[in-house]
């Protein structure tokens, strides 16, 4: 087999979207299982577009998500420089062996005359209005012009660009690794931009000369590329290098929750949830957009759920460490529909990383909220505290969010319970259970469960008609963790002075 080699080729014009992250997992993953090579290689051949700190930005987003790069931008290697804006002598190489060769051509035409072109088809009633072999021969290029005029117009310095020249009414195929088959008819190509008229390379030529003397075997990018395939396909078999081509896999588009189009970041915002993988500022616009790292998913977490939009492994299973990523995955698996994003999948993955967490490690996060609120906390209550929490949790800040009734007594109650369902029964079962309490020297889950059966008997109240106003009494809120265990954890005394408050300052509905 082929040695593996993969690249991951982002364009640095923003922030990197979950999209390109998944475009990165899957080429790590064959690397990794192949024991093959993972490249980052930086396209900006489109300076116009380049945004200061986009670079940075993929790097620690590629760093966060645990993908790790063995060659290229950040590394090094011996295929360097990695961004192509660095690489220009290399592509013009290729680009002037093509034209020499007759498989491309100089194109001298302004945009004036680019847009009367389009102008004068238009009129004609053509549904192509594109530059290619059938319009090429009515325009100022070096294949209308003679080879004095062409050289003039060289060593004049006249701006021009360089095109592909597709051939005539020629079948183009490829075999994609995910959607099978490709056949394509060269009319439906258009002449492309190879090299631009400030003498950097389009995207076309840059990267399959970058995938070729990088020796990679594997392209594997979004479908979006799909329709540019062909084009590649005769490019590679321009330059003699067939045999090298690397085998493509075009991957499927990432749906909106419902299915009903692409994602996009207004989809996101609208919804609430991020599109990028750590916090963005555009350096232009000054627009902030909110990172899933920032907004508590676990990086393993995220790529767990990654994985599994358009891969399946062809069992039940559901959870994978990112080792069993790597020995499950195959190209083959992945599927030709797009994958609807369903961010409450995401959470859910999320809440299992959580949950698989020692009681130690969860506490960590509750220790990162309580030094922001400079409040104290022994070790053993933080790690009761995320033991009882660790089930209702979706975020490590919610450990902090839900839980800060174990720090502070509320002020404030539930009105919908209270209004509801605070009696005199309530007060009698509490006022009761308030005197038998202090009484203990030692809260426990055990003995405030013994208690509340006392209770229970004494005043011939059942527990469950008042577990809900006796939750609000102590924590405020209407649901939460075990209350038993929960009196355990905030203690005696503070038990004591809750339910006081609450019966002093809660008072009964008179219907």
């Amino acid at each position: 087999m082929r040695e593996v080699r993969v690249r991951f080729a982002p364009s640095p014009t923003g922030a990197l979207h979950i999209g390109g992250v998944r475009t990165a997992l899957y080429n790590y993953l064959l690397a990794r299982k192949h024991g093959g090579t993972m490249i980052l290689r930086i396209e900006d051949t489109d300076q116009t577009r380049f945004v200061p700190g986009a670079e940075e930005y993929i790097l620690e987003s590629l760093a966060w998500a645990g993908i790790e790069i063995d060659e290229g931008v950040s590394k090094g290697g011996p295929h360097a420089p990695y961004r192509q804006s660095e690489r220009k002598v290399i592509y013009k190489q290729y680009a002037d062996q093509l034209v020499n060769d007759g498989k491309a051509y100089y194109a001298f035409d302004t945009e004036q005359e680019l847009d009367a072109m389009r102008e004068r088809l238009k009129t004609q009633g053509s549904s192509d209005q594109q530059y290619s072999s059938g319009t090429r021969n009515s325009m100022k290029n070096s294949l209308t012009l003679s080879a004095i005029d062409v050289k003039e117009k060289l060593d004049s310095k006249t701006p021009f660009v360089i095109r592909l020249k597709v051939p005539v009414n020629e079948e183009i195929k490829l075999v994609d690794l995910i959607r099978g088959e490709v056949n394509v008819n060269s009319s439906q190509i258009d002449d492309k931009v190879l090299m631009k008229s400030d003498g950097m390379p389009t995207y076309h030529l840059a990267n399959v000369v970058d995938d070729y003397l990088m020796k990679i075997s594997h392209v594997i990018r979004g479908e979006e590329w799909l329709p540019s395939a062909p084009l590649h396909v005769l490019l590679y078999k321009f330059l003699g290098w067939e045999k090298e081509m690397p085998q493509f896999a075009h991957l499927p588009l990432l749906l909106k929750a419902d299915g009903n189009g692409k994602l996009s970041k207004r989809d996101a915002d609208k919804a609430g949830f991020p599109i990028f993988p750590i916090d963005w500022t555009d350096p232009k616009t000054k627009e902030f957009s909110k990172g899933f790292r920032e907004n508590g998913y676990l990086p393993q977490a995220l790529v767990n759920f990654l994985a599994f939009l358009g891969w399946n492994p062809g069992t039940t299973q559901e959870i994978f460490s990112v080792k069993e990523l790597i020995n499950a995955f195959t190209l083959e698996r992945i599927g030709k529909a797009g994958a609807k994003f369903d961010i409450h999948k995401a959470q859910w993955f999320n809440q299992q990383y959580l949950r698989a967490k020692t009681d130690e490690e969860l506490s960590e996060y509750l220790f990162n909220s309580l030094k922001t609120e400079n409040i104290d906390c022994s070790v053993e209550k933080a790690k009761k505290i995320c033991a009882a929490m660790k089930e209702r949790v979706t975020y490590p800040s919610d450990f902090w969010e839900l839980g800060k009734f174990f720090f502070r007594a509320p002020t404030q109650f539930d009105e919908q319970v209270v209004s509801k369902k605070w009696n005199d029964d309530t007060t009698k079962f509490l006022g009761v259970y308030l005197d038998e309490i202090k009484k203990l020297s030692l809260v426990t889950a055990e003995n405030s469960k013994s208690l509340l059966e006392k209770t229970s008997l004494i005043t011939g109240i059942a527990s469950g008609k008042i577990m809900q106003t006796f939750r609000v009494a102590l924590t405020g809120g209407a649901s939460g963790p075990d209350l038993m265990m929960t009196m355990e954890i905030i203690g005696k005394e503070e038990v004591t002075s809750r339910i006081s408050f609450a019966l002093d300052n809660i008072k009964v509905r008179v219907s």
